[in-house]
């Protein structure tokens, strides 16, 4: 049976509380000992991994209105009822964008011997419009930037415009992937719509990723509803090909995309609830979002982050722990082309947003972790000296804040003032697989996984006993 999430009250909670509570030993709070405890459970486990085998093998892909994502609402709803959490399925409507033919090849260009056309490997966008079912021939312009695009705007109307930005995969081994990818990923969003009000034919932009395997990576186009264009990543190396082939003379590619935009469908944000003690009418989340791209099986994107999250409230359940505050496991639906689930969950819980006291997601991958990123204010850092000694052990005792982190799902809650957290990961290969073919089950490494959920177990744990509501957010003012 459905049920829709309403505004949870006090007395719900303390009361799921005290049904719970012959099941559970008294709260041991932040004792140094406690935390070492789940810590060591954390990393001793595979529940995690398990979980993350029934999502990436028996399921797969999970985008956004399709089975596949359906059928990872009841799995995760399932899992968390054997777990004893009181599971709570939140309706949301969600874009349903259906992936169909995708081809490209380059037809026309100069020094072609005659009778030879060159494959592009190429994925569609989310969001993408279609080509006629017997494709489109026209001419293709490349660009490097906005400035480019701008300067040879009386060039664009009718062709087919290449953005070529490579990703910067040194500033990513430098510990900045994040960034090196927000320097590319903005062409799939911005530069999409800019080619469309331009006129364009279709739009392709150089795949925003580091490895050079052929290998296109999808994500969310710009586009939307009467402004579609057809619109793809091409793989780094067909990017780089045309760009030196349009430096020899005209290029013409054949293209052929065939994706269908249908009506919204209906989905669930996952929620389940682990009651707390004295504390119990105040929150504190711990999440992943369960949607995930059609290429691969979203291993790292972001079923990890989900199989974490579920894996904070197993590990408690093993050691018999109960939180004074209750924690609020979330698996996010829509992240990846709407944030629809974030949405909804804001909209719904607006009334009690200060009975929120964090909210932590894990979005990151399954890279090596090293500690915790936080948006608590300045005066609120000196109060987990003892979180940063618990992680120290596994050399994950790094606190890095920022006046926002901007988590997809959690920045409504974030810009309303719930500090927020996110996992301290070594991203360096992340874009190698994120939204490819090649985002798997076996690009995971189970010691790194471990570590992860030891490192959001701690932090939840430690949030959830603290004795005062940490300081809110900083928030920085909206531009």
């Amino acid at each position: 049976m459905n049920r829709t999430l309403r505004h949870t009250s006090a007395l719900t909670i303390l009361a799921a509380s005290m049904l719970a509570a012959s099941a559970f030993a008294a709260p041991p709070g932040n004792d140094p000992a406690a935390l070492g405890q789940i810590r060591n459970a954390a990393l001793k486990s595979d529940w995690a991994l398990e979980r993350l085998a029934d999502m990436t093998d028996l399921i797969g892909p999970r985008l956004s209105g399709s089975a596949g994502a359906a059928a990872a609402v009841t799995q995760v709803a399932d899992a968390m009822r054997k777990l004893g959490a009181t599971v709570t399925l939140q309706p949301v409507k969600v874009p349903h964008w259906v992936r169909g033919a995708e081809t490209a090849s380059l037809v026309e260009y100069a020094g072609r011997p005659a009778g030879v056309t060159q494959r592009v490997v190429l994925t569609a966008l989310g969001g993408s419009g279609a080509t006629p079912q017997a494709g489109l021939i026209a001419p293709v312009i490349v660009v490097r930037d906005f400035e480019e695009l701008k300067a040879r705007a009386a060039e664009v109307k009718g062709r087919i415009v290449l953005f070529d930005v490579a990703f910067d995969q040194q500033m990513a081994e430098r510990g900045q992937a994040g960034t090196a990818y927000g320097q590319a990923v903005i062409y799939r969003g911005v530069g999409t719509r800019l080619a469309a009000q331009m006129g364009a034919a279709a739009v392709l932009v150089r795949s925003a990723g580091g490895a050079d395997y052929r290998l296109p990576h999808t994500g969310a186009s710009g586009l939307q509803d009467g402004a579609r264009i057809p619109a793809a990543a091409v793989s780094a190396e067909d990017a780089m090909l045309m760009t030196r082939l349009a430096a020899r003379g005209p290029l013409s590619m054949q293209l052929i995309l065939t994706p269908q935009v249908l009506p919204d469908a209906d989905s669930f944000n996952v929620i389940a609830d682990f009651p707390g003690t004295d504390k119990a009418d105040e929150i504190v989340i711990v999440s992943g979002h369960l949607d995930s791209w059609d290429l691969g099986t979203g291993a790292n994107d972001d079923a990890t982050g989900v199989v974490t999250a579920m894996a904070v409230i197993d590990t408690l359940k093993k050691l018999d722990f109960r939180p004074r505050r209750t924690i609020r496991m979330i698996a996010w639906m829509n992240e990846e082309n709407g944030g629809r689930g974030g949405a909804t969950y804001l909209e719904a819980n607006k009334a009690n947003a200060a009975k929120h006291i964090a909210a932590i997601e894990s979005d990151e991958g399954s890279g090596r972790v090293f500690g915790m990123r936080t948006s608590v204010g300045n005066e609120a850092m000196k109060h987990f000296a003892p979180l940063k000694a618990a992680l120290l052990p596994m050399q994950a005792g790094a606190l890095q804040r920022a006046d926002a982190l901007g988590m997809g799902d959690l920045h409504g809650l974030e810009a309303a003032g719930v500090p927020s957290f996110a996992p301290l990961i070594d991203e360096s290969t992340y874009f190698n697989y994120h939204h490819t073919p090649a985002d798997t089950f076996d690009k995971v490494k189970p010691e790194d996984l471990r570590r992860h959920v030891a490192v959001m177990a701690v932090t939840t744990w430690y949030l959830a006993n603290m004795e005062q509501p940490i300081g809110r957010a900083n928030v920085p003012p909206r531009q």
